[in-house]
């Protein structure tokens, strides 16, 4: 892990991470930690947590929310509890496969509809259908080890309350499966397609649901995060400042 603690929402959140090559939390986990905004008092999961940086980040933006942080690894979960101790932040983590049977998600504290958010950063890719990266840890975080999109996605289902809300960020390419595996389930999806620039096609879709809802699709203006010199946006900017935005 790093040394040093990396400042995240303009050093509202500190977090130790693992070192550069590794997998670390960046502007994918700033983007779902903003998706959106929790109530005082929600209960909130972050599925897929590793060092806790998108349920901890959404606590230190909303006094009241005690996060809790699902991870399989369980050096990675630890992390989580260290950084979720570092920034004085009462978060329950949980050494969980979401792709368990339910039985043993169950087991290790994972009930049904026992949430009012979920947030979520699935793998992006399915086994052999990419050149994994070398270092362990960023290939377990890109890549499903066993099951699929629909199978993750109905398993943080489970475990949210009807009329909840999930968040999810994804490849943008993989929309078409991300609306796939949320059809039947949830209404009222706000899709935001995410640009690294302004004449660049976009890179990533932020997706709010409503399980159980009958509401229609919308599709959200795109989020464009470097201008043409490469610095942020004044959205990004914010967005990686913490400070507020229009929630879907």
């Amino acid at each position: 892990m790093t040394a040093e603690a990396d400042a995240f929402l303009g050093g509202r959140l500190r977090l130790s991470q693992p070192p550069r090559g590794a997998h670390r939390a960046g502007t994918d986990a700033v983007l779902l930690a903003r998706l959106l905004v929790p109530q005082a008092g929600d209960r909130l999961c972050d599925v897929g947590a590793g060092t806790g940086a998108v349920g901890l980040a959404c606590a230190a933006l909303t006094p009241g929310v005690q996060p809790t942080l699902v991870e399989r690894d369980p050096i990675l979960a630890e992390q989580a509890r260290a950084n979720a101790s570092l920034n004085g932040i009462a978060a329950q983590v949980l050494v969980a496969d979401v792709l368990a049977p339910a039985t043993e998600r169950r087991a290790a504290g994972l009930l049904p509809d026992s949430f009012d958010v979920v947030l979520t950063n699935p793998p992006f890719f399915a086994a052999g259908s990419h050149r994994a990266s070398p270092d362990p840890g960023r290939a377990a975080a890109h890549t499903f080890a066993g099951g699929d999109l629909e199978t993750w996605i109905r398993a943080c289902t489970a475990i949210l309350r009807p009329g909840g809300r999930l968040g999810l960020i994804h490849r943008a390419d993989a929309l078409p499966a991300c609306l796939a595996a949320l059809a039947g389930r949830y209404g009222g999806l706000a899709v935001r397609p995410v640009h690294p620039r302004g004449d660049a096609p976009a890179i990533r879709v932020l997706i709010a649901a409503i399980r159980g809802s009958r509401a229609a699709l919308s599709l959200r203006p795109p989020l464009v995060l470097h201008g043409p010199d490469g610095s942020f946006t004044p959205e990004a900017e914010a967005l990686h400042r913490g400070a507020p935005w229009p929630a879907p």
